[in-house]
């Protein structure tokens, strides 16, 4: 099988995964649909990210970016229902959880996911009149170069003490997706993705902590809980920056480049 065959059939594999996931969020029969609706989303990104600016792939790689805009918030809201639900307050988890039902139904409904179903079905043709015009011609070289960039942006990033630790936790789970999409184009070994995926846990609970207590301030009735998640958010972002002086020593070096990324989120 030809590069160009595996990587259609990865898309066409995360197509699947994707409508696996639509339809357990449509029954509600886990708690875990959307999660795995927004990885799939996250995943076929990632396979993009090279081709990008390809004619062919922009309209799959819009609907992908614009589904993953579109969940943000629900999962967000998911994650603190969870939280609450472990802490043992149902009385504040309830109220929440009818207005996620509510963005369930917006996903579900919503344009977004619809345009994105509509350009799965359609991007093989695409992508085929590409390679039959020779446009995939150094395909492993592009994916290679694309890493190398990436893995690069996140080095300078770590190595800058005041880079803001949001954007950096977007390019850390960016540069993983990345680098786990194209495995043997990556320059990272095993233990080095793994490094990644630390730097990512540790990143991804200080973000949530933060981002709850920034919440209890509009939404009074998480006021007594905000203290105690001050304190679980400066012990995740000790560990965070322990693991990121692991990172700076371990993950390939800098070939060079010196200026900074200027947004994770581009």
């Amino acid at each position: 099988m030809s590069f160009a065959d595996k990587f259609v059939a990865e898309v066409l594999g995360l197509q699947v995964r994707l409508y696996n996931a639509r339809a357990r969020l449509e029954a509600r029969t886990d708690g875990e649909a959307l999660h795995d609706l927004r990885i799939a989303v996250r995943r076929i990104r990632s396979l993009l990210r090279p081709f990008r600016l390809v004619e062919e792939m922009q309209t799959l790689s819009e609907a992908a970016a614009e589904v993953g805009r579109q969940t943000t918030p629900a999962r967000d809201l998911e994650v603190l229902i969870q939280e609450l639900e472990n802490r043992k307050l149902p009385q504040l988890a309830e109220p929440r959880r009818l207005k996620l039902n509510n963005s369930y139904e917006a996903i579900l409904n919503g344009l977004p996911l619809k345009k994105l179903m509509t350009a799965l079905d359609s991007w093989p043709t695409g992508f085929r009149s590409v390679e039959r015009n020779g446009g995939w011609a150094g395909i492993q070289a592009r994916i290679q170069k694309t890493i190398s960039k990436q893995v690069d942006r996140l080095h300078i990033a770590i190595e800058n003490k005041a880079f803001d630790r949001h954007e950096l936790r977007v390019l850390v789970k960016r540069t993983r997706y990345l680098t786990e999409a194209f495995p043997t184009q990556s320059p990272l070994s095993s233990s080095e993705n793994k490094i990644l995926k630390g730097l990512q846990s540790a990143l991804g609970d200080w973000h949530d902590h933060y981002q709850w207590c920034q919440k209890a301030i509009t939404e009074k009735d998480l006021l007594a809980l905000q203290p105690v998640w001050a304190a679980s958010a400066a012990s995740s972002l000790e560990l965070a920056e322990t693991r990121l002086t692991e990172a700076a020593k371990k993950l390939p070096k800098s070939m060079g480049k010196k200026k900074l990324p200027k947004s994770a989120a581009k």
